[in-house]
């Protein structure tokens, strides 16, 4: 039972882990820190923290904070990256 809600929770949150990386790799690319822009854009929600470099703006903007801000936290502290 746990195997099979460990497997939903992955399948939910497999395109924010995408969306993260993508964004992750253009703010890199462009020389930022994206731990911090990301950081940043979570809790101000401001755009202007994202690069647009590889759409990487609009791809963030595609998905929820909230969603955002829970499957971070999901991976952190329930190890979900297993």
């Amino acid at each position: 039972m746990a195997d099979e809600k460990t497997k939903i929770v992955r399948e939910k949150f497999e395109p924010v882990r995408e969306v993260l990386t993508a964004v992750y790799e253009a703010l890199r690319e462009k020389g930022y820190n994206p731990v911090g822009q990301i950081a940043s854009y979570l809790l101000t929600g401001d755009p202007a923290y994202i690069t647009s470099h590889r759409n990487a703006r609009v791809m963030i903007r595609g998905l929820e904070r909230d969603a955002l801000l829970e499957a971070v936290l999901r991976y952190y502290l329930e190890g979900q990256s297993e």
